[in-house]
């Protein structure tokens, strides 16, 4: 523990943006990774499990400590500053290899300066209380140096929405958003149409745990988001109040994002916007004799599946009647799981197209011997 320690303490002499702990020795352990995220008074930890994220707050001069503990168990550490890289690969017997790399500042800079000229839709100077809240902006409206990465995505995710909702005049939009957990991004989106396009909006937030529903509804009431509520409920079975014209859907796990998407449709909305997250259901189905050189590689396997969810995920909303895109959501140096899927309801159908992006669907499931979780739902039921 002392050697790792070492290293932390080591790590965190430096200004740290992002640390990465990652592949667990034992694949059944809790925890697959933890992120390290630098905020403006602490450093927030995010531990992953295979379905869940849990976040606690530790305070600059125990942040070492805690990162120790908990990379008890992982085999690699990577740490992201200004300036630097730092990567850690810890042994059986916990020794450490530890290396330094030194980046590209002037690259940095000129990307800082880049990223300041860029015209954001969220833009600096204004006072957006969540963006506060959140450490982003701080309270004079200026983003957090070390916090342009999440500024950017969160910009990306208003751009994406914005780029839709622009093509019709909308007054009025009615939205759920499944598995909504801390609902950062709910709040920007409530914001964003209410107080920038002026449009009437109410956000329904649906997530399973109890206390993140409770201080999620604290939260709107503090901001005065009087149309903004959250409530307790499971994605699969959820019985809306009023017609929906967008679903949003970001990182449910696996095929919460399929009942998700399956809501959407049966309700016929307008608009769908889905992040998927870690996706499990083909990874453990898919076999192919004259493809298997993508099965060969457990690492090449864990992607194509992803990718082939989602490629089929896609094509069913095509099927029932959306103009649906694959668009990259978070640069991929950052996630490989960086993909948006963004379905729009078509005024009409097209016979053919239908057909086609149905045939695709059994050609890839005959191919690979899969039968994914929103076929069933919406194929097999026919």
């Amino acid at each position: 523990m002392s050697d790792i320690l070492n290293c932390f303490n080591r790590i965190f002499e430096n200004d740290i943006i992002k640390l990465v702990i990652s592949q667990p020795i034992n694949k059944d352990g809790e925890y697959k990774k933890i992120t390290v995220s630098r905020m403006p008074k602490f450093y927030q930890i995010a531990k992953f499990t295979e379905k869940q994220v849990f976040h606690e707050n530790v305070q600059f001069d125990a942040v070492a400590e805690r990162c120790a503990e908990l990379s008890n168990g992982f085999k690699q550490i990577f740490a992201r500053a200004d300036g630097k890289e730092i990567h850690i690969k810890i042994s059986q017997n916990c020794k450490t290899a530890y290396k330094e790399k030194v980046t590209n500042e002037q690259k940095t800079c000129c990307e800082s300066t880049h990223n300041r000229q860029k015209k954001y839709l969220l833009a600096e100077g204004q006072i957006i209380e969540p963006l506060v809240d959140m450490g982003i902006f701080t309270k004079e409206g200026k983003v957090v140096q070390s916090m342009y990465d999440k500024y950017k995505q969160i910009n990306r995710f208003i751009e994406i929405i914005d780029d839709s909702i622009r093509q019709q005049d909308y007054k009025k939009l009615n939205i759920i958003d499944f598995g909504c957990g801390k609902s950062y991004l709910t709040f920007i989106v409530y914001y964003y149409l209410t107080q920038v396009k002026k449009i009437d909006a109410t956000i329904i937030g649906l997530d399973l745990k109890k206390d993140v529903i409770e201080k999620c509804n604290k939260a709107a009431e503090k901001y005065g988001y009087k149309n903004l509520r959250f409530e307790l409920g499971d994605i699969n079975g959820f019985k809306c109040p009023f017609e929906v014209d967008m679903v949003i859907t970001l990182h449910a796990c696996d095929t919460a994002t399929d009942y998700a998407l399956y809501n959407a449709i049966n309700w016929n909305a307008k608009m769908i916007f889905s992040v998927p997250c870690c996706q499990h259901e083909l990874n453990s189905q898919i076999s192919a004799e004259s493809l298997s050189i993508l099965t060969r590689y457990g690492i090449i396997q864990e992607r194509f599946s992803a990718l082939l969810t989602d490629s089929i995920r896609g094509n069913l909303l095509e099927y029932c009647g959306y103009k649906t895109q694959l668009l990259e959501f978070i640069d991929f140096a950052h996630t490989p799981k960086n993909i948006l899927i963004r379905a729009v309801k078509k005024q009409s159908e097209n016979k053919k197209s239908k057909e086609k992006a149905l045939a695709e669907i059994k050609t890839a499931l005959s191919e690979f011997n899969v039968e994914p979780k929103l076929y069933k739902l919406l194929i097999e039921k026919e």
